[in-house]
């Protein structure tokens, strides 16, 4: 499923956020250029400010009730300064922009990560902001496959599944 920059570019920068174990600067700076945000310098305060931000935006990935699914979202929306407007800038057709881009790095990648994860909401109704099903793993995902039906994180957590049951039904014969 192709999802526009926020629902797709935004939700996965939320996913990496979430997913994230290094909080350093130099990392999260290294993150917010994989997920094509600008001028993504990070101060220390500024890479914890987003650890924390972090924790905000895990409980919408893998939450079964649409329900309460959108009220998480609605709250990271309502704590962002974000006001969406459409742009045409660079040539570009027009789009939606969810910050401004005077804002400092920390607004927007919540700005961006809220409007993501409220448009793959609006386009798919939650249920491609995944959690893997491996017991064990933690691991948050958007599910962008054509039929929406992304259960892990990984080949590898699918695999270990797999084999696991394969094992199990072998040993019972």
């Amino acid at each position: 499923m192709h999802f526009n920059a926020y629902g797709g570019n935004g939700a996965a920068l939320a996913a990496a956020l979430v997913n994230a174990t290094d909080f350093s600067p130099e990392a999260v700076e290294a993150m917010l250029t994989e997920h094509q945000m600008l001028r993504t310098a990070v101060t220390a305060g500024q890479a914890e400010e987003l650890r924390a931000w972090a924790r905000r935006l895990d409980p919408v990935f893998g939450e079964a009730d649409q329900d309460v699914q959108i009220k998480l979202v609605n709250d990271l929306l309502d704590v962002t300064a974000s006001k969406p407007y459409v742009s045409a800038h660079d040539g570009r057709e027009p789009h939606l922009h969810f910050f401004s881009v005077d804002a400092d790095v920390v607004s927007r990648a919540k700005d961006t990560t809220a409007g993501g994860l409220a448009m793959a909401m609006s386009f798919a109704g939650g249920r491609r902001l995944g959690r893997c099903d491996r017991e064990g793993c933690a691991t948050v995902y958007v599910d962008t496959s054509r039929n929406g039906r992304r259960r892990f994180c990984s080949l590898a957590c699918a695999n270990r599944v797999n084999v696991a049951a394969h094992r199990a039904r072998g040993t019972t014969r």
